[in-house]
């Protein structure tokens, strides 16, 4: 366990990549919590598991046309988001890492927009008249966001990789998971493997657009011992990468629940869709362009040494 004076900045990923609403609500509530969930011996697993129960809730009630229920459910997911920030800081205070909480917390969010995307597509059909195609629409729209959460997460990874090492940084790569994942017993560890066949498949969607990120991971591992490049290298790459921060954290949480909850407000819940489908997706692209261009300039440097 660690020292139990942990401040709050101590529960912090990095202060590159927290976003203001994270810094100003999120992380101050969640810092509460951890502390009080720390003196209750609840681990981080257990937070994590609540928030899903009550973020999957939410998503339930964003299903009626009730201005009075999608606010519970507002308040719902404001909770469950509360608690997803708590689990890390948990995790951070007491030292109770594990690779099992990671894949958790990163399904976390994933499952309460599934049903999120589910419930609104039943609520167009059911209560505003739409046709069948709001279904693909939804769908299309889900997947959408799937890969701008797990590019934008990649983005923060590399970028906590190169600020603080690879211990803290949580980027793996898929090579490295599935001989993880092939050591591992199907009698003796089957629910490992079960996990680990979700976190490659999610690790590779989060490669798969950004080949040169990829590469410039793969390289470092290669050129240097334990993954960590010298000072200048990480340097150069927070220089070009911070800027780009602030933008590739729209495509998290905050910003899209704010959009969700002001569709939910004036009853236009179509608009969720669409803004998903058109500026998220412009930024994303975006973002990848962006960010490539950086790995495949900071690869060469390192190649040619």
């Amino acid at each position: 366990m660690q020292d139990n004076k942990t401040t709050l900045k101590q529960t912090f990923k990095s202060a590159d990549t927290e976003e203001w609403l994270d810094l100003v609500f999120y992380r101050r509530i969640g810092y509460v919590l951890a502390l009080l969930f720390r003196r209750l011996h609840i681990t981080p697993n257990a937070v994590t598991i609540v928030s899903i129960i009550i973020g999957a809730a939410a998503g339930v009630l964003y299903y009626y046309n009730d201005i009075r229920l999608n606010a519970i459910g507002i308040l719902l997911l404001i909770m469950a988001n509360t608690l997803d920030s708590t689990d890390g800081q948990l995790a951070r205070m007491t030292g109770q890492y594990s690779r099992i909480g990671r894949i958790l917390d990163g399904l976390s969010g994933d499952i309460w927009f599934i049903i999120i995307y589910f419930a609104i597509a039943y609520r167009l059909r059911d209560f505003d008249g739409w046709s069948w195609w709001v279904y693909p629409l939804g769908v299309a729209a889900g997947y959408s966001h799937i890969m701008q959460a797990a590019i934008a997460d990649s983005y923060r990874g590399l970028h906590l990789y190169f600020l603080n090492g690879r211990e803290k940084s949580e980027m793996e790569s898929v090579e490295t998971l599935k001989g993880e994942y092939a050591k591992l017993t199907w009698k003796k560890n089957w629910f490992k493997k079960i996990v680990m066949i979700f976190y490659i498949n999610y690790t590779r969607s989060q490669q798969q657009f950004s080949p040169a990120m990829r590469k410039l991971h793969s390289d470092i591992e290669r050129y240097y011992p334990g993954g960590n490049p010298p000072d200048e290298v990480r340097a150069e790459y927070r220089k070009a990468s911070l800027p780009l921060l602030k933008y590739t954290n729209i495509l998290t949480f905050n910003t899209r629940a704010i959009v969700l909850f002001i569709t939910l407000l004036i009853n236009e819940v179509w608009v969720y869709y669409v803004f998903e489908l058109t500026i998220m997706n412009i930024l994303l692209a975006y973002m990848i362009i962006r960010y490539e261009k950086i790995c495949r300039s900071i690869d060469e440097k390192i190649t040619k040494q």
